[in-house]
């Protein structure tokens, strides 16, 4: 939606003057002349204290209310401003000055972001006036605002729509990065038990194995005799020494 320019209804030249007001009529209408000049110089502050000294002399002056709520608009006191737009909006003798006061209400509650308000200050200026389309436009862009602040906004759901799904995507994609940091780790300690086996095999192929005698039958019989005549002689020295005397030194 194009951004809204807001727009509100000035009445610095005043309205349609009888010839037949009293002076103290004129002297009320000097100082919203004065007023009027000062304002299309963008001295708001100037201007505003003009149009107050216009409503001293004439509290019912339509163009002094309607006009100091447009020198407080300026200076964006918005408060202000529709205080004065609504007793303009009271006192205007004509349907196109109170479709007016109603439109700029509407604007200083638009300021405020003020929707529900400023929809029903919009709604009364086109009872006022059916034809205003800048106050039928500035409807629509307060009840869209209004209908996406609620949360019923079309652009707001398709975005909470999308955000959802990108969230869903982003958990799918960190579920399969988990599935696959499992798996890998599971083929590491697979090939770590592989390697280990390996290792073991290895070791085990490496172990000298105990060799077979390699003596024949002969070679072995002729070890066994050689060890019997060994030990037939260790038993005759045995005998020999059992039966030797032991000579005793003579006494005298």
């Amino acid at each position: 939606m194009t951004k809204l320019q807001l727009t509100y209804r000035t009445l610095v030249a005043g309205l349609a003057i009888c010839l037949c007001q009293s002076a103290f009529a004129q002297t009320g209408n000097k100082y919203i002349r004065k007023g009027n000049e000062l304002y299309k110089n963008k001295q708001y502050t100037d201007a505003e204290a003009n149009y107050k000294k216009a409503l001293e002399v004439n509290k019912q002056s339509v163009e002094g209310r309607y006009n100091l709520g447009n020198s407080l608009y300026e200076q964006k006191r918005f408060d202000d401003a529709r205080t004065q737009y609504a007793n303009s909006f009271k006192m205007a003798p004509t349907r196109e000055g109170k479709a007016d006061a109603s439109y700029n209400i509407g604007n200083t509650f638009m300021e405020g972001k003020k929707w529900e308000e400023s929809i029903k200050a919009y709604k009364e200026a086109l009872k006022q006036n059916p034809s205003d389309e800048e106050a039928r436009y500035n409807l629509a862009y307060a009840q869209a605002m209004l209908k996406k602040q609620q949360g019923g906004g079309g652009d707001n759901k398709d975005k909470k729509d999308k955000d959802k799904n990108q969230q869903n995507k982003d958990q799918q994609n960190k579920d399969q990065n988990k599935d696959q940091q499992n798996k890998n780790k599971q083929d590491e300690n697979k090939d770590q038990q592989n390697k280990d086996k390996n290792k073991n095999k290895e070791q085990q192929d490496e172990k000298p194995e105990p060799q077979p005698s390699k003596l024949n039958k002969q070679e072995a019989e002729r070890l066994l005799q050689a060890l019997g005549q060994e030990e037939n002689k260790l038993q005759d020295k045995m005998k020999k020494a059992k039966g030797q005397v032991v000579p005793v030194d003579k006494d005298w």
